[in-house]
């Protein structure tokens, strides 16, 4: 409600008063405060979740095995982790032995084999690697981006 505070009533007054009025202005952001008080709450959901309690390794425990892995250079020339070169032909001869040497506890298409490729090999080299791979049965593989 606008109310009229000075000035004496001269001849021309229409008695309406020039200010604007802010009831209706407060009255909007009362009620989006109240809004945002209420959904701010329900913003931060939080999911409960029972982690175990992080212990360190023991001082003497052996370290863990560097894994087997494939590299693919930008030239399309492929080489296993433990060995020099390779071709596709041979990749699979060579990386079952690499993997019946690396752990004995599991067959060699159980274990992960990594693939680490320079960010300039072709796709259609990559592919051909991963396609002979899955052909042969090993599924569990992983990527490695890297510049060799």
């Amino acid at each position: 409600m606008g109310a009229k505070v000075g000035g004496g009533g001269g001849k021309y007054d229409l008695g309406n008063s020039s200010d604007m009025n802010v009831t209706p202005l407060v009255d909007v952001m009362l009620v989006l405060l109240i809004i945002f008080m209420v959904a701010a709450p329900l913003a931060t959901v939080s999911i409960k979740v029972d982690l175990p309690p992080a212990t360190p390794p023991p001082p003497n425990a052996p370290k863990p095995k560097e894994p087997i892995f494939i590299s693919i250079h930008k030239s399309g020339q492929l080489a296993l982790s433990d060995k020099a070169s390779t071709n596709l032909d041979r990749l699979i001869p060579d990386l079952t032995d690499s993997l019946s040497r690396f752990d004995t506890t599991k067959p060699p298409k159980e274990q992960t084999v990594l693939i680490r490729a320079d960010r300039e090999v072709l796709y259609e080299d990559f592919m051909t690697v991963v396609n002979a791979l899955q052909q042969n049965g090993f599924y569990k593989v992983g990527l490695i981006s890297e510049d060799l």
